[in-house]
């Protein structure tokens, strides 16, 4: 792979490869997150219906984490990641042609979304656990910012996007996301193979639930790793719920729908921008700087949050937030790497990313409850107590937070 220390990622083949195609199809997927509830509500004019959607969708985060990880360690990686895009263009193109000779039911769409939602597990988990094979390993954090970047720039593109191409024509946003598929997988084709080391795996294994096992004892064992795991998972409690109170929280306050859109656009830039300032606050600070100081941030926003009247100063601050998220994930994803063999990659993502994703459903449900409870200055009230006290936990711990993988 050449200098690991002159050459810059933008000179890695395989990553821009990977990184450009996966730029392409990340941003077709953010287009049809929002095109298939909007596509139900056109369809049966139920909100209800349109929520199974997004829950079907997100299920497999609940469901698949555990064994995708397993099987992810099994299998050569650039195969899985190959294999997750085609299945999700097949499934694109019955979506399309569906719409195109009538109206698809709700079942056949509830399926395809759980499909697709499988796929995007397993490519992420064999992406994931392929990247130390792409990158030199002090090349991890930039690689893992720079994927994020992608994933946040995807937000800021795709949901705009999909709402203009589904005014447009229903039929647009879904041939846009199978293009980008396409695209996808076709880069892919073009990346190296050899993302695996095989040796070491063919040896005759137990079985999958001892590979589930193995993975969850890992983690388990890893107290600090367990620790940030648990972490986070307790933050996108909140932070995945931001955007269903400050939109409820904008109305409530009379904003046009156009100023939500603003409001909501802030923290994505923001977002993108505390990618790329990442690498170098990584390179600068002491990760348990960055994880204390990203927690009392966010702690001290929520609690002003609750007394804005503005949906611009909401999204503002909110914004503020978002600046340090990046490099909070940075920090927790190279400790991962850092502390995890390679043939454990998988399985040790899929534990922890089981706790972190899985959290995302609970708080949207948490959210509903406080909203409907407590209205939105209430559960903002609420947000920060709770922010408060997982930052004063935090900064009680242990000294001697994790330790740079790549000083």
């Amino acid at each position: 792979m050449g200098d690991p220390v002159a050459r810059p990622l933008w000179r890695n083949r395989d990553f821009m490869l990977l990184w450009s195609g996966q730029v392409v199809s990340t941003v077709g997927m953010r287009v049809t997150t929002l095109a298939y509830p909007l596509l139900v509500l056109a369809l049966t004019d139920s909100p209800f219906r349109a929520g199974l959607v997004g829950f079907a969708q997100t299920l497999p985060f609940l469901l698949l984490y555990l064994p995708a990880g397993a099987l992810v360690d099994r299998w050569d990686r650039r195969h899985v990641m190959l294999a997750a895009d085609g299945v999700r263009a097949v499934l694109l193109g019955l979506v399309v042609l569906a719409l195109a000779v009538d109206e698809p039911g709700l079942p056949f769409l509830l399926a395809v979304v759980f499909l697709d939602g499988a796929c995007f597990v397993f490519f992420q988990l064999a992406e994931s656990a392929a990247l130390p094979h792409i990158v030199p390993r002090h090349q991890v954090p930039t690689a893992v910012a720079q994927n994020q970047a992608r994933e946040l720039g995807a937000d800021l593109a795709g949901r705009p996007l999909g709402g203009a191409l589904f005014a447009a024509g229903h039929l647009l946003p879904f041939v846009a996301d199978l293009v980008s598929y396409t695209i996808g997988f076709l880069t892919l084709l073009f990346v190296r193979p050899g993302l695996r080391e095989r040796a070491e795996r063919e040896h005759s294994r137990p079985g999958l639930r001892a590979d589930i096992s193995e993975g969850l004892v890992r983690l388990w064992r890893q107290n600090l790793l367990r620790a940030l795991v648990a972490l986070t998972g307790a933050v996108n409690l909140v932070l995945a719920a931001l955007t269903l109170v400050m939109i409820v929280r904008a109305r409530e306050l009379g904003a046009s729908p156009w100023l939500i859109g603003v409001m909501l656009a802030l923290p994505g830039g923001a977002a993108i921008a505390g990618a790329f300032a990442a690498p170098w606050l990584h390179r600068r600070l002491h990760p348990r700087t960055l994880v204390l100081g990203s927690l009392w941030l966010w702690a001290c926003c929520t609690a002003v949050l609750a007394w804005l009247h503005s949906p611009v100063a909401l999204g503002a601050v909110v914004a503020v937030m978002s600046l340090a998220e990046p490099a909070f994930n940075v920090v927790v994803t190279s400790y991962r790497y850092a502390v995890t063999p390679d043939h454990l990659q998988a399985r040790t993502a899929g534990a922890a990313r089981l706790i972190t994703w899985g959290t995302v459903p609970l708080a949207a449900l948490a959210a509903g409850s406080l909203l409907a409870a407590l209205g939105p200055r209430g559960t903002l009230m609420t947000y920060a107590v709770f922010m408060t006290a997982l930052a004063a936990v935090a900064s009680r711990a242990r000294p001697g937070g994790p330790s740079s993988p790549t000083r």
